[in-house]
């Protein structure tokens, strides 16, 4: 099952700040979890067919179809910072 350590791990992948009451909690929690898990393992599945998902699901996506396009001048007025022609962004990912 899941112990203090990994709890203290799983929390900081997730970027949590837990108190040490919320990390009890969150233990019991992901154990109780899991051991409905292990129960589910117990379960007779001879001859039950796999299955890739439990509705049929159909694609609704539109054609991608090239729209309007904004002239670089209207694009540049709109964007809140340029560099070389290109809009700039924040960056996302932090290095360590």
């Amino acid at each position: 099952m899941i112990d203090a350590a990994q709890v203290e791990y799983l929390a900081q992948l997730a970027r949590l700040e837990l108190t040490h009451e919320e990390r009890g909690a969150m233990r019991e929690d992901l154990n109780h979890i899991l051991g409905y898990f292990e129960q589910l393992s117990e379960v007779d599945t001879t001859g039950v067919e796999e299955m890739q998902r439990p509705v049929d699901l159909v694609n609704v996506l539109r054609e991608d179809v090239p729209g309007e396009r904004f002239a670089p001048e209207v694009v540049a007025a709109l964007a809140p910072e340029m560099q070389d022609g290109f809009v700039r962004v924040p960056r996302t990912v932090e290095q360590d």
